[in-house]
């Protein structure tokens, strides 16, 4: 008799534990992928035209009033570059960017912005969340296949929503990064 009460009371009790376990963890699920976006909504940049397909999927944060470069966004360290997941650029074509190579692919984009200029960082890993636990950059370095260095700019008009484009130049290509008042500017090619 006793072993069978307790045999209930555990049942029970496991239930009970899983029901919490399953709300708890649709509250996260919740919290990470809508409410934050709420706050830096997706968006999607591409460049379609005569068989070459590039693209960059990141969500964009507000400045809302706040010291961007150097301050929310610190000098000298790895940035997700956006907010809440990793950007991602995708490429159906081998690249040249800044007389590196850069093959077809899927890419998570990091930057380490600098007073005088950025460093671009793309790595083989993507679909990440943009930071770890400890509010560090979740990327592992020896995924890393390209980085460059290119200026940043100071523009007059400050961007309010943080915002990436892909501008045809020529035959060429302009990865343009617009925050604040700063603009970078990463030149890429056909290989």
């Amino acid at each position: 008799m006793i072993s069978l009460k307790k045999s209930r009371k555990m049942k029970k009790f496991l239930i009970v534990t899983g029901i919490g376990f399953l709300i708890l963890m649709g509250v996260l699920a919740y919290i990470r992928f809508y409410y934050t976006k709420t706050f830096s909504p997706e968006a999607t940049v591409e460049y379609n035209q005569n068989g070459t397909q590039l693209s960059v999927a990141y969500n964009r944060p507000y400045k809302k009033g706040r010291v961007i470069f150097g301050e929310l966004v610190p000098y000298d360290v790895v940035w997700r570059t956006g907010a809440n997941e990793a950007t991602v650029f995708g490429t159906n074509k081998n690249l040249i960017i800044k007389g590196q190579s850069l093959k077809a692919g899927k890419y998570s984009l990091w930057t380490v912005p600098g007073e005088q200029s950025w460093k671009v960082i793309f790595n083989t890993e993507s679909g990440q969340w943009g930071v770890d636990f400890n509010g560090s950059a979740n990327r592992d370095p020896k995924n890393d296949v390209l980085t460059v260095e290119v200026p940043a700019l100071t523009h007059d008009k400050e961007f309010e929503q943080f915002t990436i484009s892909i501008e045809q130049v020529g035959e060429d290509f302009e990865l343009i990064l617009m925050w604040d008042k700063t603009v970078v500017v990463v030149p890429i090619s056909l290989a």
